[in-house]
């Protein structure tokens, strides 16, 4: 196990009617002005919103309102409401929604106290010293933004996706009531399980040694994800279900999982893409990206692939043939994500394969020119995967 420094500031309410709470753990953590940050459609549809709203007012907490964050949140969204901050004096972001919101809020408070763009932040040019607080509460459950250190942000110029990691990321409090999320529909909560599970994996698949304890819990988490998916997708109104999923979720990505070992992260980088491209949902890429990631990568060292077969999977192991259980771990990965309606191949997200060599010059890579962890993958590596996805 490698030496580790893990802060975990988030104050999490989690349970019926929690949303009710959002007014009263603003003024506990310091804000007396708040930008209310949202997307639209149901959080405004289903009277969330004004709920919100409501608890602010009983608390005396002026607000001013940012709707408009979409899937792959935009970088124009965030300087609008950076401005908007700065003119109206505001100390305090909560964001109400789903991943993009919460990313969009992040990036938002660390826009505000900086004096040059904020971008810098995603492209590595500077790196965050202050930041506004912020909240959220959670409505679609996913990326595990509402717990982790990092935001995800497309900019308009370009329509580059890049991600920023700092403990000023870390939301001071979060929402989680699994009723909130009983209205989404099963390709949005699909798309959610294949994005935990793969932030469970991008922590697993690791060269780190003795970490027997980090990899039971990962795999106790993804067992549970695997449980839960075909319950949900049978009665998306059953509760428990729903909240083993919120905190799997929250879990999968708040760095819990991930001490003491190395991760990888490459095939996130790889699918950033993917959504940058064709503004298909994270996790739907995903789900094309990594089991081929698997693939490729798996020789480098098939025990860890093995194990994750039979720990995870159920498969019985091959000791003349690891390859061969690894290899049916993955059959079975993809079987799982096909019987929760996600996409395969390039034709199920409607990718191009003329595409690919755009994407892999685009991909992010270090300043070796290299990406992931597990496998240090070339600019060849990433074309040769994007073209297994075909």
């Amino acid at each position: 196990m490698n030496d580790f420094r893990l802060y975990q500031p988030t104050y999490y309410a989690f349970g019926k009617d929690t949303q009710h709470l959002a007014g009263e753990l603003v003024k506990r953590f310091g804000g007396t002005k708040v930008l209310l940050h949202y997307g639209g459609g149901s959080v405004v549809r289903s009277g969330l919103l004004d709920q919100v709203k409501k608890s602010l007012v009983n608390e005396g907490i002026p607000y001013h309102e940012l709707g408009g964050a979409v899937p792959n949140p935009r970088s124009d969204l965030v300087y609008e409401g950076i401005e908007l901050c700065r003119k109206e004096g505001i100390d305090f972001v909560l964001s109400v929604g789903g991943g993009s919101a919460i990313d969009s809020g992040k990036a938002i408070a660390l826009g505000v106290p900086y004096d040059g763009d904020f971008w810098d932040f995603f492209l590595g040019k500077a790196v965050p010293t202050d930041g506004l607080r912020h909240g959220c509460v959670l409505t679609l459950v996913a990326t595990g933004t509402e717990g982790s250190n990092s935001a995800v942000i497309m900019h308009n110029d370009g329509m580059v996706k890049r991600g920023a990691s700092t403990d000023f990321n870390r939301p001071a409090f979060s929402i989680l009531n699994p009723e909130l999320t009983y209205t989404l529909n099963p390709y949005q909560t699909a798309c959610g399980i294949v994005d935990m599970m793969a932030h469970i994996m991008e922590r697993y698949f690791t060269n780190t040694r003795d970490v027997d304890l980090t990899d039971r819990l990962c795999e106790g988490a993804l067992k549970a994800i695997i449980t839960a998916a075909p319950k949900v997708m049978e009665n998306p109104r059953d509760y428990e279900t729903r909240a083993t999923l919120m905190w799997a979720g929250t879990i999968a990505h708040n760095g819990s999982l991930g001490v003491g070992r190395q991760e990888d992260w490459g095939s996130h980088n790889i699918e950033h893409e993917l959504s940058a491209l064709y503004d298909v949902a994270h996790g739907a890429g995903l789900s094309v990206v990594m089991p081929n990631w698997i693939k490729y990568v798996m020789d480098t060292n098939v025990m860890r692939f093995a194990q994750f077969a039979v720990r995870v999977w159920n498969c019985e192991m091959n000791f003349e043939d690891p390859k061969a259980t690894a290899l049916e771990g993955v059959a079975k990965l993809q079987a799982f994500n096909k019987s929760i309606g996600m996409p395969l191949t390039f034709a199920d997200i409607g990718a191009r394969e003329e595409d690919i060599p755009l994407m892999t010059e685009k991909t992010r890579s270090d300043a070796k020119g290299l990406q992931g962890n597990f496998v240090r993958m070339t600019k060849k590596d990433i074309e040769a995967i994007f073209r297994m996805c075909v």
